[in-house]
């Protein structure tokens, strides 16, 4: 750099990160400066077995620092005859504080695929926005769309990677290929489970009582879509850690479409309404 020159210095690591003057070669990925690539966003360094150990959270004593974060949520999906149907809320908790009423647990993988948030927000978008660009690149060098199988197998392989590091995941996986419509749940130990209907957060429970007593292979298009809407509702109406906004999508061979937002507090009255 010129100032480094101007004042006579040739080494520029006074400015990496404690790490980069490590001896040790296995922190010669260090020198590369992770904002390089901006999908890394500021990532663990290569190869966690032998680095994610040494910048392990530590107490005054040297010991290690338990971190217990609590999460809350509810998403889920469901096959049926018209393809599948993505409902999710929008609260986003630490614990027993709500930071945000209206985050998008939704994310757009590509025109024919959603990948849905549960656990730690940060965990999951960083994620899914990794499979994103591979997805990406998949379809430049083949030049043809990446399969659902195929790009929840990717998901599931990065992330197992980092198994018992500490990252929290609970997503689902919904798309349309020439295969058909495809659904898949990918947990933080990179298990990789294929379905017909899931349900994934703290309200999951909730959702799936729902679900259980309305859910049917035959169902029109707009039975899908409220039933799906419903039950986020009364998922948020009886578990404290979900609420906000209701957020439903529908996936066909079409491709994705954002079907509708609703407050749960609109959706209990209009509900209200209708019982009288």
């Amino acid at each position: 750099m010129a100032m480094l020159s101007l004042c006579g210095l040739s080494d520029d690591t006074l400015f990496k990160s404690k790490y980069a003057v490590e001896e040790n070669e296995a922190f010669e990925t260090f020198q590369n400066d992770n904002t390089v690539n901006q999908m890394n966003l500021y990532t663990l360094p290569g190869n966690p077995v032998e680095n994610m150990r040494m910048i392990t959270a530590r107490d005054t004593m040297g010991r290690p620092v338990e971190l217990n974060f609590h999460h809350g949520t509810t998403t889920l999906g469901f096959q049926y005859q018209g393809g599948i149907v993505i409902a999710v809320d929008s609260r986003a908790t630490g614990g027993q504080y709500i930071g945000s009423q209206c985050m998008k647990k939704v994310v757009e993988i590509n025109d024919f695929m959603l990948g849905t948030l549960a656990g730690g927000a940060a965990d999951c978008v960083y994620w899914d926005r990794v499979l994103s660009k591979q997805c990406r690149l998949h379809e430049l060098r083949n030049k043809e769309r990446i399969s659902v199988t195929a790009a929840s197998k990717i998901m599931s392989n990065m992330i197992y990677y980092y198994k018992g590091y500490g990252l929290s995941i609970g997503m689902m996986l919904a798309g349309y290929d020439k295969n058909g419509p495809s659904l898949f749940y990918i947990d933080n130990d990179g298990s990789r489970t294929p379905g017909k209907v899931f349900s994934v957060g703290s309200g999951s429970i909730y959702a799936f009582g729902v679900l259980d007593s309305g859910y049917k292979w035959d169902l029109t298009d707009d039975e899908a879509q409220k039933l799906g809407q419903r039950a986020i509702f009364h998922a948020t109406h009886r578990d404290a850690y979900s609420g906000g906004i209701v957020r439903v999508y529908h996936i066909t061979k079409d491709g994705w479409k954002h079907i509708k937002n609703e407050d749960c507090d609109e959706i209990y009255d209009r509900i209200k309404d209708e019982a009288k």
